[in-house]
């Protein structure tokens, strides 16, 4: 097959080389970006004169049919045409001959393909926070019923202060409000349309961009044509964003892995969503979320594949650009994988509400608020401090609890204790008394649902 840059040169590429320098294989599935980008091109040529209106509309006629050929599995790429610019191009000249050739006047495989990629990324990304409002709400709906659910709280994978499970899954919650916001914000930065810039300088035909771009669905377009073509911003911000979502997965991983271990019995596995041991028949593992765990690192190096390539790159296109997509495309991929099956795990999840409680009634998670019982009687809050972590020096030695003691005992520390202290220090008690925002009682995670389902509300 002929090139069609082929004018230039004397001899056919190499074999090995052509192969080497193709993209087809994975640059296919922007078939319908390529179109869309296309038909958008032809109608502003025919609209600005550049082409004849009659052409205009031969090449959008063409370019639609050939779109539903794809669709129908009644097109094979070729790898001699390199790449799906090339492909659609290639078939859009065979079936309307001269007329078809008109199509990539005033336009660069740099400006469309760099138009190709950020529409992907433009819907992938809306498309990743649409699933992650989705697991929002399946999280809203999981914490409804455990708003007095008491369940240890930790810092240093140490038990610290009561807490409600309610609080816990909104903390999920809120780091995917921060995951669809960054989405937002990278979605403000991609709408902008580099089709115009052509191969790096523009055009000397007159061109209206922004006639493109509102076909498109672009607020504007970009503002160089250097930048323009050389520009992967847009593709490494997905990457961070989606790196971030799988951070915030990974952790949840680990905690849901933790929660359904023997050794804390908080919560156990849907068999829908566990796998067992070829050897140990009694075992069920928590495999969505060890895998979930496990993808994050991929994702995380597809970040670093984009940022070691772009980062010494002079302006403007260069070839090493081709090495982009691949790590786009999985990391998408992947996180859309995890997202289809993460949720429903959770919202599958069986809690064990008493084995929550228990091991929050172990490890003194209520010193704090005795401490606060003491403050609030007058005494400075180091001195509490003080006195509080005697009595539970005393309660180690003992092995009892800062409940449990006799108020004889607690007077022999602090004259300030009375019998208001055993209802302070009760870890129901605890949890409500926590009522400033973003706390733990019953009506603050109430406040913060409702913001949740605004937020989400907003947003559909």
């Amino acid at each position: 097959m002929k090139k069609l840059w082929s004018g230039r040169f004397e001899k056919d590429v190499d074999g090995a080389v052509n192969a080497f320098n193709s993209s087809i294989a994975f640059d296919s599935r922007l078939f319908r970006e390529d179109i869309a980008g296309s038909i958008a091109h032809a109608a502003a040529l025919g609209h600005c004169g550049i082409i004849g209106a009659d052409e205009a509309e031969k090449i959008i006629g063409g370019l639609e049919r050939i779109l539903e050929d794809i669709e129908n599995g009644a097109v094979t790429f070729s790898e001699d045409a390199e790449d799906i610019h090339m492909n659609i191009e290639t078939l859009l000249t065979e079936r309307l001959g001269e007329t078809g050739k008109r199509l990539h006047t005033a336009r660069s495989r740099n400006d469309q393909v760099a138009l190709d990629f950020r529409l992907y990324c433009v819907k992938s990304c809306r498309e990743i926070a649409e699933l992650l409002l989705g697991f929002q709400r399946v999280l809203l709906k999981l914490a409804e019923p455990h708003l007095e659910t008491i369940m240890p709280g930790y810092t240093h994978l140490q038990r610290a202060q009561p807490i409600t499970l309610a609080h816990h899954l909104m903390a999920w919650c809120e780091m995917l409000s921060r995951d669809v916001t960054r989405f937002e914000d990278a979605l403000r930065r991609m709408d902008e349309m580099p089709l115009g810039a052509c191969a790096l300088a523009g055009t000397t035909y007159p061109l209206d961009r922004r006639y493109a771009a509102e076909k498109l669905g672009f607020s504007d377009v970009t503002a160089n044509s250097l930048d323009s073509v050389s520009d992967r911003d847009f593709a490494l911000e997905s990457l961070a964003a989606l790196s971030i979502v799988m951070t915030h997965l990974s952790r949840m991983s680990e905690e849901i892995i933790l929660w359904c271990s023997t050794e804390f019995g908080f919560a156990a596995l849907d068999d829908a969503y566990s796998t067992g041991s070829s050897i140990m028949p009694q075992k069920k593992n928590p495999d969505v979320a060890e895998l979930t765990r496990g993808k994050t690192g991929r994702v995380y190096g597809s970040l670093m594949s984009l940022l070691t390539v772009m980062k010494a790159l002079p302006l403007a296109y260069n070839k090493d650009m081709q090495e982009d997509k691949e790590a786009v495309f999985d990391a998408f991929d992947t996180v859309k994988l995890c997202l289809g099956v993460f949720p429903p795990m959770v919202e599958t999840l069986t809690f064990h509400p008493e084995t929550m409680l228990n091991a929050a009634s172990k490890g003194f998670l209520n010193a704090t608020d005795a401490a606060d019982y003491l403050v609030k009687k007058g005494m400075p809050f180091r001195d509490a401090y003080t006195a509080v972590g005697k009595l539970v020096a005393y309660c180690v030695k003992n092995k009892t609890t800062l409940e449990r003691l006799d108020l004889n005992t607690l007077q022999e520390v602090s004259p300030f204790f009375d019998e208001g202290y055993y209802g302070a220090v009760d870890l129901k008690t605890c949890a409500a008394g926590r009522k400033t925002e973003g706390g733990p009682a019953p009506e603050a995670v109430i406040k913060h649902m409702e913001k949740i389902r605004k937020f989400i509300g907003e947003r559909t």
